[in-house]
């Protein structure tokens, strides 16, 4: 049953906030998991006094600012309901589309030339309970993540959360501050990382860049894969906290969460193995162990590419969760290609300045200024990049990529890649700043269409937005300890030296 389904049961007292059905959902605690200087749109960087990591009603203002800036809320339609997307009985001629929408009760259809599906990959909640036996007999309360807003309904309760993904643990973490104990079960292991990198950094403005991205394309497989397990467990050794992932070189996804290793360290979050089965009051994991006495299950195990809008399901195919689409946007078999799903992607980066790349492709490609291969030649690239994802990502995921690699091939193709040998001759400065600095999103409006002509200030003052929002405080610099550590070098470097030939 539901949390909200038996009302004999205390917590199903309280009124359900039920999710808006066809529309993402989040937990009021929800952050940005991308600090602002990699998630902006590359035209609008946030305001100086952003936080790196912002909390999603400062999100959702941003948003809003970035849309009055650019006068678009006289183009938008708010609160009206796409009901059906088909093609018009000409659609092999004209390529256009009949789209039925609903506001206020009434319906209405309208012909558009193109159209862009952005309703992203966070909609329609994955619950496989047939995967987890004696569900059915469990005397608890289970629910999806997707209706998971506040911990306070938990407070005093057992709680088990079923997936290592950034919302099993920052569901569990929140919860770990109220419930009694909180078990976290996981599948496959994850990787685990922190927002916060090395010195204090950002961790996407320290790993994101076009200089990791060469050299791990350049090294030979073994080395890159040794040099990345290495990477993850510089903070700490996933296989000691139970987090080690089964395939230790997957590039899958990392967890970002600063908070889960604490939490375990303390104890009030023990990770668990897979559930094997359910019983009434208890569940029984694969290596043996039983919990009892557990009061909640909130399943966190993802959710499922859905298109209920789309009258002919054949034009956006999904099987097996996965989506076949030309450079993850385009339909291959389109008689002409005026639909794109934008966001529908997985990648190490942003979602923001991803989603306006795939815009600007998409944009070209209906106006005929970008043009597609033949269906056969869509098909097999679809094809190969699978192969290669499960080369590297160790799943066959067709959404799933790699961020700067797939930004470079969508702008080359519209001409907007920066030009790394063009840019070393005439702005070296610029030329150092793009390669080895954070990839952020001005670099993708340098050149070509949409050229913004503040990207290359906005590349070389990046930095000082970063430190802003911390520096809140007048603080001394650290003295440094290297003239300290020199003089000790020198003095212990013979009593070094003897230890070594006296221990030969």
């Amino acid at each position: 049953m539901s949390l909200w389904d038996e009302p004999t049961k205390p917590m199903s007292a309280q009124k359900k906030e039920k999710p808006e059905e066809g529309r993402a959902s989040i937990y009021r605690t929800v952050f940005t998991n991308s600090c602002k200087e990699m998630m902006c749109y590359p035209d609008f960087p946030f305001p100086d006094d952003y936080p790196n990591y912002i909390h999603n009603t400062r999100l959702q203002q941003y948003i809003r600012d970035y849309a009055q800036h650019f006068d678009l809320l006289r183009h938008i339609r708010f609160k009206t309901l796409v009901t059906k997307i088909r093609k018009r009985p000409d659609f092999s001629a004209t390529g256009q589309w009949e789209v039925v929408t609903r506001r206020d009760g009434k319906e209405e259809a309208a012909v558009f030339d193109a159209v862009m599906v952005c309703t992203g990959h966070h909609v329609y909640p994955n619950l496989p309970l047939a995967h987890f036996p004696g569900i059915e007999k469990f005397k608890g309360c289970y629910l999806h993540s997707r209706e998971y807003k506040e911990p306070e309904k938990f407070k005093g309760k057992k709680v088990l959360v079923v997936g290592l993904g950034n919302s099993g643990c920052d569901i569990a973490v929140e919860l770990s501050t109220v419930a009694s104990q909180v078990y976290l079960s996981s599948r496959g292991g994850s990787w685990v990382m922190s927002r916060v990198w090395n010195f204090g950094c950002p961790w996407d403005m320290v790993l994101i860049t076009r200089f990791w991205t060469w050299l791990d394309n350049f090294l030979p497989k073994a080395v890159s894969d040794w040099l990345y397990v290495r990477s993850m467990n510089k903070q700490y050794k996933h296989e000691d906290l139970g987090l080690m992932p089964v395939d230790g070189a997957s590039r899958k996804e990392p967890v970002l969460n600063d908070d889960i290793l604490s939490r375990i360290t303390c104890g009030v979050v023990q990770i668990k193995p897979n559930v094997k089965e359910f019983r009434e009051t208890s569940v029984l994991f694969e290596d043996g162990t039983v919990q009892d006495n557990v009061d909640v299950v909130v399943f966190a195990t993802g959710y499922s590419h859905a298109f209920p809008f789309m009258e002919d399901e054949s034009v956006i195919e999904s099987r097996n969760n996965e989506v076949a689409l030309y450079k993850c946007i385009v339909p291959p078999q389109l008689e002409k290609p005026t639909l794109a799903v934008i966001g529908l992607v997985q990648s190490f980066g942003s979602a923001i300045p991803t989603a306006d790349v795939q815009c600007r492709w998409a944009i070209k490609v209906f106006q005929g200024l970008c043009t597609l291969p033949p269906v056969s030649e869509m098909l097999e690239d679809i094809e190969e990049k699978k192969r290669n994802k499960v080369k590297w990502f160790r799943t066959s995921n067709t959404l799933q990529t790699d961020y700067i690699t797939y930004m470079d091939e969508l702008t080359s193709a519209i001409g907007a890649k920066p030009n790394m040998l063009k840019l070393l001759l005439t702005d070296p400065r610029l030329a150092l700043k793009v390669f080895f600095g954070p990839c952020s999103p001005y670099q993708f409006r340098l050149t070509g269409p949409g050229k913004w002509s503040g990207a290359r200030r906005a590349i070389f003052t990046q930095w000082d937005r970063t430190l802003k929002p911390t520096r809140t405080r007048e603080a001394p610099p650290a003295t440094s300890t290297l003239p300290t550590l020199l003089v000790l070098g020198m003095l212990f470097l013979p009593l070094l030296l003897l230890l070594t030939v006296l221990y030969w």
